[in-house]
């Protein structure tokens, strides 16, 4: 075995070990992703794949958004790899979803933010979803209701009632993205949830909040006292 096997195999277990005596806080994001491939490719110095994938798409959080066929694109990714990385960011997806389910989101409202801003904050387009409540402010389930191209997403207030009606939830919260990356609430944000409470209270049905995510932090309807 030639000295530079030896010199990646021993990166390697030196890499793996601050994992796991430190956890991923002190790691770059170069070397966070190359840890990641560590466990799809072998036999390979995998820092100059992780720096090239960090600079095609210009972030850590960009890698694990981009889409499959993007990830393979760049030199030395193949499909076991990039089917790896989409692996990561939908098990961080599923997490986050299943901590919000079966709790008071109200009472313990970060959880819910985490993961919106985890599925939401990078998205290209804007998206707008509903999660839907039982009497207990315990999650029923979230359902995104439109996908649109920026600044183009059309909700309509009937659809989200029809859906609350079949859920049979009592309330609901707003949540979608600003894909400039500034969450501040627009004129047209505003009015929607004025049309959407409007047609929820003639069922009897209670919009908790709207929340907005960008990639630069979110704005809370109700934290910000716009919403009562």
């Amino acid at each position: 075995m030639d000295a530079s096997a030896l010199t990646y195999k021993e990166h390697r277990k030196r890499i793996k070990e601050r994992f796991r005596t430190q956890g991923l806080e002190p790691f770059r994001d170069y070397e966070a992703l190359e840890l990641m491939l560590t466990y799809a490719i072998a036999q390979k110095d995998l820092k100059p794949l992780a720096k090239a994938l960090i600079k095609h798409f210009d972030s850590f959080q960009a890698v694990l958004e981009a889409p499959l066929e993007e990830l393979t694109e760049v030199n030395g990714m193949g499909e076991h790899a990039a089917l790896l990385i989409k692996l990561f960011r939908a098990c961080s997806q599923y997490y986050l979803r299943k901590t919000i389910h079966k709790r008071d989101i109200i009472s313990s409202p970060a959880e819910l933010v985490n993961y919106c801003t985890s599925a939401m904050a990078h998205l290209p387009d804007e998206q707008f979803r509903v999660v839907y409540l039982n009497a207990k402010n315990e999650v029923i389930t979230d359902e995104i209701m439109q996908e649109g191209t920026i600044d183009q997403t059309a909700v309509y207030p009937r659809k989200i009632i029809k859906q609350a009606l079949h859920e049979k939830a009592v309330a609901l919260i707003l949540v979608h993205n600003h894909p400039s990356g500034n969450p501040e609430p627009s004129v047209q944000d505003r009015q929607l949830t004025a049309a959407i409470i409007s047609a929820a209270g003639t069922m009897d049905i209670k919009v908790h909040d709207h929340i907005i995510i960008g990639r630069s932090g979110y704005r809370s309807f109700r934290e910000e006292g716009i919403l009562q």
